[in-house]
């Protein structure tokens, strides 16, 4: 019974931090984000809005969606705080290491949209030179 308190009790930690995390890195890449959205669809507000919100959902179904997988703790033996304070910290950092990832993968797809818009554009403005 004690083992299931110490249980109930890194629950009670990890849960609100896994979601706290997931937010705040969310809001701030996406209101980063947001700029280059507007570069990539060349200051079309309402398509880079709409394309950032999809991102932000994606984000925060895969990374509260991963959270909640590893979230088991029962197997790890939970029979003093010590237990909890290093089950927690394992979880927590390898969620934060995991959100890391996402964060530069999506920075990835961010730059690799820019990097592709401005081909298109600089190719649109060659063939624009040629026929004149």
């Amino acid at each position: 019974m004690e083992s299931n308190m110490y249980i109930l009790k890194a629950y009670l930690v990890y849960l609100p931090l896994i979601i706290g995390l997931t937010f705040y890195v969310s809001k701030t890449l996406f209101r980063s984000g947001k700029m280059f959205m507007l570069d990539i669809f060349k200051g079309k507000e309402d398509i880079a809005n709409a394309t950032n919100n999809l991102f932000e959902l994606g984000f925060y179904l895969l990374n509260l969606g991963f959270g909640l997988v590893i979230l088991k703790i029962s197997h790890y033996g939970m029979n003093s705080y010590q237990n909890v304070l290093e089950v927690l910290s394992l979880k927590i950092g390898g969620f934060s290491i995991y959100l890391g990832i996402m964060l530069f993968f999506n920075l990835l797809l961010f730059f690799r949209g820019r990097r592709k818009s401005k081909a298109i554009e600089g190719a649109i403005t060659e063939e624009s030179v040629q026929l004149s």
